[in-house]
């Protein structure tokens, strides 16, 4: 894309994908409107093996389901039709210069592709963004509404996985999305309501600081135990990040670290964590590589899990390394990835974990620009969940398509 959507997401995604274009600009008196979006859909194949069934875990390799992983030796194959990482969006955006600012908004739905239930469509659809922006190229701008979260954005959108499916394709059919890589390498950064300021890019330099809604610590009465008052909106969340994009000669890249921190109410410790991320193009080659470490941010998305039945902050890290190669002439990218998120045992008293949760996942995809606007997309992802000296592998091939308009 030669201009960055109105979609958050799309914004670093569009810049790794070969396919893109404008989106439909429309002038409007003094408004310039911008209609945008991406529309994709899936054929994918899970094959389920092994026992780990709890937790979190259930989104990537369909255990916990009736007809999935019930059971010690169990296994099943699961094939669905469904939307990638990226739900199926639809953008509308405008921009104006007024009194010397520049102002702009951007509302999006996002329905998703999938249906499970004969006779019954999927009630499953999102409204991800619905926010504001006041500014100037002299001193910034600010942000007010919902959009993608500030920790761990770049994470995210560096991941290959955006432009296909990942994991999660048997756990989450009907679902408006699938879950890439997020849990096996990253958290979600979410989307939040929020008011955040960004300041202007020098020299490749630029950071965003803002004040987010609190979330709760959640938990699953079937998994890990958490007390119900380990609860967020006493107070704000703050998140903050800073990136550096540099080109030296044919060498490209960007750097970057971002952190989160918030008051749980009722818990010993705060919901807080920071990551580290780089990554570098050349000749074709890129290399992308992560590390994130937190307390009481829990496992996959943020809050889950966290905290103790004591209310103490379990620790979390994780990371990912990925490489991409694109095929000169015919634009065909190749990408090799592995990652892995960690929820830690906090002492003896936390009987809910006997062993450190670990959740990997290694993924090989190939993403092909039929044309400017779509690209054909294959993946295989292999997932492994261990819980409580339980494994379970969650395999997934996944065709497709992805359309950017």
């Amino acid at each position: 894309m030669n201009k960055k959507l109105g979609l958050a997401v799309a914004g670093a995604l569009l810049a790794a994908a070969s396919s893109a274009q404008a989106g439909i600009q429309i002038p409007a008196g003094d408004w310039t409107v911008d209609i945008g979006g991406v529309v994709n859909a899936y054929y994918t194949s899970t094959r389920n093996t092994g026992t780990a069934g709890t937790g979190y875990s259930t989104y990537w390799t369909g255990a916990g389901n009736s007809d999935a992983l019930a059971g010690a030796g169990s296994n099943r194959t699961q094939s669905n039709i469904t939307t990638g990482l990226l739900p199926n969006y639809l953008s509308v955006s405008g921009k104006s210069r007024q009194n010397d600012l520049d102002i702009a908004f951007t509302i999006s739905i996002n329905p998703g592709a999938s249906t499970t239930q004969a006779g019954k469509q999927s009630s499953q659809q999102e409204n991800r963004q619905a926010f504001l922006t006041i500014g100037d190229a002299s001193w910034g701008s600010v942000k007010l509404g919902k959009d993608l979260g500030i920790y761990a954005s770049d994470a995210i959108l560096n991941d290959m996985t955006l432009l296909g499916v990942g994991s999660g394709a048997g756990g989450l059919a009907g679902n408006t999305t699938t879950t890439g890589r997020i849990g096996t390498g990253f958290m979600y950064a979410d989307w939040k309501s929020q008011v955040a300021y960004t300041s202007p890019n020098w020299n490749g330099f630029q950071f965003t600081a803002g004040v987010t809604q609190a979330f709760n610590s959640n938990g699953d009465s079937t998994a890990l135990a958490y007390s119900s008052t380990c609860r967020g909106g006493a107070a704000p969340a703050f998140e903050g990040k800073a990136s550096y994009s540099f080109t030296a000669d044919q060498v490209t890249g960007k750097v970057w670290v971002s952190g989160i921190t918030q008051k749980v109410e009722g818990a010993k410790d705060r919901m807080e964590s920071w990551d580290i991320g780089a990554n570098v193009n050349l000749a074709g080659f890129g290399l992308t590589g992560y590390y994130y470490d937190g307390t009481g941010i829990g496992q996959t998305v943020q809050g889950y899990n966290g905290f103790t039945a004591a209310k103490v902050g379990r620790d979390s890290s994780g990371g990912y390394v990925q490489g991409t190669y694109t095929i000169p002439s015919v634009g065909t990218k190749l990408g090799l990835s592995w990652g892995q998120s960690t929820l830690a045992k906090q002492g003896s008293a936390d009987t809910a974990l006997l062993t450190d949760q670990e959740d990997s996942m290694w993924t090989v995809g190939a993403y092909h620009p039929l044309t400017k606007s779509v690209n054909l997309v294959g993946e295989y992802s292999d997932v492994e969940s261990q819980y409580n000296n339980k494994t379970g592998h969650g395999r997934t091939v996944s065709l497709g398509a992805i359309m950017f308009f």
